[in-house]
């Protein structure tokens, strides 16, 4: 019992008693060096793009997004292009609609692993029936051949289209032992009013349609997309001075009859609306130019009412045509 406290109280303070040293903290024991060696050569975290799912992944956001019918990123600069240059139509709907309106076609494009439906099957068995090439290409392809339009995996080359001298469209008339019945533009760029001025064109009867070569929308891709392939049976002719095309016009007997919100005469009051005529539409914004009003027999407006300023060219056009087509019924 002599050394029993002595013996707690040095068990307590470290095993000294038992003759064994205690154990002493110190710093942790390290890997010699072997972890950090470990790591060298991995180099910085790759960017996304770099890595091997990012492609996958991309596209197949890319694919949802063009389903949804949503915004694609902003397409590059577009370059001037050669008007020998062939156009194209993107979209499942606007190609299968312009394949069966007989729109000349010299390929169809399909976007490689593209999902198939109802639309992108007749648009390939259409294609097969009249001859028209069909390629398999990658998306990127078909971003750069449509410039940036949302094509949904499928577009339509259409060669360059060959417009009609202007004396071409009074001929048609005569051909057909019809009253003759144009409709020219003054300064409309977009492509896609010119598609819809087809469209009535079309649907009223007339027998061409008259664009100047400078500063005037032409046949492309997004003329014949809102055309509802009307512009494969409507003839187009261009002129290099649309108001000495006019002016020919008026000696060869036809009326000129101008639209413009200015206009004091009502189009329903027209007296012309029955005889030979050429049909001027002015540009949404600005209307009819100076030289081609001078050159116009009458200028006519639609009446409305005094909350809307203007009509859209395109909407402009049908309803001046409708009053052309009622009055020829009569």
């Amino acid at each position: 019992m002599r050394g029993g406290p002595s013996t707690l109280y040095d068990m307590a303070a470290g095993g000294r008693a038992s003759g064994r040293p205690a154990k002493k903290k110190g710093p942790a024991k390290g890997t010699g060096g072997q972890g950090r060696r470990s790591l060298e050569g991995r180099g910085a975290t790759p960017p996304a793009e770099e890595r091997h799912w990012y492609k996958d992944k991309a596209r197949s956001e890319r694919v949802a997004r063009e389903e949804r019918g949503g915004a694609r990123r902003p397409a590059p600069a577009r370059q001037r292009r050669s008007e020998d240059a062939p156009e194209y139509i993107g979209g499942r709907n606007p190609v299968v609609e312009a394949l069966q309106a007989g729109v000349p076609a010299s390929a169809l494009y399909i976007a490689a692993r593209l999902d198939n439906d109802d639309r992108v099957r007749d648009a390939i068995k259409i294609a097969a029936e009249r001859g028209i090439a069909l390629l398999e290409v990658s998306r990127d392809k078909l971003d750069r051949l449509t410039e940036g339009v949302i094509h949904q995996g499928i577009a339509l080359q259409i060669p360059a289209y060959d417009y009609a001298h202007p004396s071409e469209l009074v001929e048609l008339a005569h051909d057909a032992a019809e009253i003759p019945l144009i409709v020219a533009l003054d300064s409309v760029t977009d492509p896609r009013n010119l598609g819809a001025i087809a469209r009535s064109a079309t649907a009223f009867g007339a027998h061409g349609l008259l664009i100047p070569s400078r500063r005037s929308a032409g046949v492309t891709g997004g003329a014949w997309k809102t055309s509802a392939g009307t512009l494969a049976n409507l003839r187009v002719g261009r002129a290099s001075n649309l108001t000495a095309a006019l002016k020919e016009y008026r000696e060869a007997g036809l009326f000129v009859l101008g639209l413009d919100g200015s206009g004091t005469t009502d189009i329903a009051d027209v007296e012309l609306l029955s005889e030979p005529l050429v049909v001027v539409v002015g540009s949404e914004g600005k209307g009819l130019s100076r030289l081609v009003r001078e050159h116009c027999d009458v200028v006519a407006r639609i009446p409305m009412q005094a909350a809307a300023e203007s009509l859209n060219a395109g909407v402009a056009a049908g309803v001046a045509l409708y009053e052309v087509a009622r009055h020829r019924r009569l």
